[in-house]
């Protein structure tokens, strides 16, 4: 399933990179910082992630304004995903992945 021919599937792609480069800060860059006191990886990592954050809430309301989402119902929902760790991988698979699913048949 190709991630980049609608806004949804683009959105999906962004929650998943969103929640593995916030693995990669959590499990890799911030030991490696901690037990051996070497940042580049948290250099590099960091704003990345921070980037995709960003994207991911942009997105997510551009998409919920164009599919008409109520924001009660799913909005909300899908913006609290990228403040709870992890829960970008929760959000993709309850709620984008059977609308992008629904949405390429």
């Amino acid at each position: 399933m190709n991630f980049l021919n609608s806004n949804i599937g683009r959105l999906r792609l962004l929650a998943i990179l969103e929640g593995l480069t916030l693995l990669i800060l959590v499990f890799i860059a911030v030991p490696l910082r901690r037990i051996f006191d070497y940042s580049t990886v948290s250099q590099v990592v960091g704003p990345i992630h921070g980037v995709l954050f960003l994207l991911f809430v942009f997105n997510t309301l551009s998409v919920g304004v164009e599919k008409g989402w109520k924001f009660s119902q799913t909005t909300w929902k899908v913006l609290l995903a990228c403040f709870v760790p992890f829960g970008t991988f929760y959000i993709d698979h309850k709620i984008l992945k059977p609308i992008h699913q629904e949405e390429t048949l």
